[in-house]
């Protein structure tokens, strides 16, 4: 975030927080998982879709996205996880997860 001019540190701070806040309520509630924990959910869902994405700095990960019963589950596995047949995925360039 760039410095506003006149703004103090606790404003610029107040400022960031909002921003995360906004960003939190555009997402919803976001489960994260254990590789393990998301595949057992992955198995409860009929006709789940997936959104995965290279993760890490080397991309050697991937990271997986998926909603079931109005909760956004994610994990991020070193090794490709076992999806359904009838599972629809999107590959896309990036799944970013507000702190």
């Amino acid at each position: 975030m760039s410095a506003v001019p006149g703004a103090t540190a606790g404003s610029t701070a107040a400022a960031a927080h909002h921003q995360l806040v906004q960003a939190v309520r555009a997402s919803g509630v976001i489960v994260e998982l254990e590789p393990q924990e998301f595949q057992t959910i992955l198995n409860y869902s009929k006709d789940p879709l997936i959104v995965t994405a290279s993760a890490g700095f080397t991309g050697r990960k991937t990271r997986y996205l998926m909603s079931y019963r109005g909760l956004a589950f994610c994990t991020t596995s070193s090794t490709p996880l076992n999806l359904p047949g009838s599972a629809q995925t999107i590959s896309a360039k990036k799944i970013w997860i507000p702190n």
